[in-house]
Order: structure tokens, then sequence, then C-alpha cells
């Protein structure tokens, strides 16, 4: 050994090479197979609803120290889940075929005067919500609804007929909700 050069204690340079870069790169393939862990999904269905998922992975540097031990930092995993939709709208008003379907509903404290007719027959409801049923007659010239606030009060109402639907809306003391159908001239309804 040369004058005035000392020997480092411990293991020589080209011992701590060999173990720092092989810890490195186990630390560094231990985080990539973590991070694509969750890349395997597939999706089985066009009904099946995806759940979206965020991964933050994050690996351990190399041991800048010989004597230090490489130590994975711990993985962090976010995972964002969409808020639910709302319901879906449902389906417009619908009466059974040969049926005429008449509806009342909302917020009547002092109650109202319900009636449902068509040109030949009249009738008396009561009570909110109201759903009546008729048979049809073909005949018939029209259908309708009216329901009377006997005080303060929202409401609505309709009428249906193979498919097509009338509404009304009543809002106030003693105002009127009113739906009408009219057979048209060539059959159906409007």
């Amino acid at each position: 050994m040369p004058p005035g050069h000392s020997t480092p204690p411990g293991r020589p340079k080209w011992a701590r090479k060999r173990v720092a870069i092989p810890v490195a790169v186990v630390v560094l393939l231990v985080g990539v197979g973590i991070g694509s862990a969750g890349s395997d999904q597939k999706k089985t269905s066009a009904d099946a609803k995806p759940q979206p998922t965020v991964t933050v992975t994050k690996t351990a540097a190399a041991a800048k120290d010989a004597k230090a031990k490489a130590k994975p930092q711990p993985t962090k995993t976010v995972t964002k889940t969409p808020k639910p939709k709302a319901p879906a709208k449902p389906a417009e008003d619908e009466a059974p075929a040969g049926k005429v379907v008449f509806k009342v509903w909302g917020s009547a404290p002092s109650g109202a005067d319900i009636n449902y007719s068509s040109d030949s027959d009249s009738r008396q409801g009561s009570g909110l919500p109201m759903t009546k049923t008729l048979k049809l007659d073909t005949e018939a010239l029209y259908y309708q609804v009216s329901a009377q606030l006997t005080g303060g009060g929202d409401i609505n109402c309709s009428a249906t007929v193979n498919g097509e639907t009338k509404k009304g809306h009543a809002e106030g003391g003693y105002n009127i909700c009113s739906a009408q159908l009219n057979g048209g001239v060539t059959g159906g309804w409007e």
C-alpha cells in the first residue's frame, strides 16, 4: 500500500456495489409488480358498470449507504368511486289495453272535489293520490278528469287512453285541475 493511504474500514467498494445494485433492482421490480397488479381487469358484460380506480404507486429509492438496508416505502392506493346516478325518469303514464286511467295527485290540505267521466258516464272520486280505471268505450267522444281545490293546495291530474296522456295542474284556493282527451275523427285520441 502506498505511504499516506489507509484502508477503509469494513468492506471494499466493489463489495458495497454488489449489495446495493441487486437491492435497488428488487425494489424496482416489486414496485412495478404492485403497480400493474390491478391492470388485468377485463370487461365481461355490456351491462357491467365499471368502477374507475386510480392507483398511485411510489417505490423506495436505492440505498445510499452500504450499511443501511434498503426498505421499500409503503404503497399508497387511492380509489375513487363515482357518485350514483339519479334514478331514471319514470315512463309516461300508460293505460292497459281497453282501459282509461284517471289520476289526481299532489297536496290539498282542505280536500278536493274530483270528477272523472266520458260523454256518457260521470263518476265522483276522492282522496289523494287517486287512480281510477274505466273500461274504454270506443264510441265515447271524450274522457276527462277535473279536481277543484276546496281551499289552498297544489295538485296535478291526468287522463290516459291508448298511450295518449293529457295532464293538468292547479294551485291556490278553489282552482281547478282539468285534463281531457277527445276522440279523433279517424279513431285515436288527442
